[in-house]
């Protein structure tokens, strides 16, 4: 609908004469048919597919992207992604920040996430501070549970001490 109606609010600004209204009205029929098809293009190359670490990986240090990752392997480190799938024989040793978290395998340290889930298989070790958790009956947790409205900000848990503001009065 919003591209029809741009289409045809520049066709008559182009042509000012009113003896055209018409010859623009065909080209802007004809010029909305390929720009679905643009728009139909360019979404599968704004989403690249996950990037996968295979079970025969081993990665030591941080990993951050904006796009989604599935790890088969071994993390050493923090990972930061959009969707994060940790496969069944996956290992992280680390904290996990992600838009969505579903965990199969294990991983030990902080899970931060706006949807988190649990498989039956999943083993965390460590807090998982939320939005939304499932656990699938059969999930191995050890840790706290916390939820919050913006679970991604690393910030808002660093102002809750108040040993900070002591220092400062005292």
């Amino acid at each position: 609908m919003f591209s029809k109606s741009k289409i045809n609010e520049p066709g008559p600004k182009d042509d000012a004469a009113p003896s055209k209204p018409a010859a623009p009205a065909a080209p802007a029929a004809a010029t909305s048919a390929p720009k679905p098809n643009e728009f139909k293009a360019s979404a599968p190359k704004a989403k690249p597919a996950a990037s996968v670490l295979s079970t025969d990986l081993h990665v030591t240090g941080n990993m951050k992207t904006t796009g989604d990752i599935q790890v088969e392997g071994t993390v050493e480190g923090d990972i930061r992604a959009h969707l994060l799938t940790i496969g069944e024989t996956a290992t992280i040793k680390g904290e996990v920040i992600a838009d969505d978290v579903v965990i199969n395998g294990r991983i030990v340290g902080r899970v931060r996430g706006l949807k988190v889930r649990l498989t039956s298989t999943a083993r965390v070790e460590g807090d998982i501070i939320h939005k939304t958790i499932a656990i699938e009956s059969g999930a191995h947790f050890e840790g706290s549970v916390q939820r919050q409205d913006d679970p991604l900000n690393t910030g808002s848990s660093k102002p809750i001490p108040a040993a900070a503001p002591k220092p400062q009065q005292g």
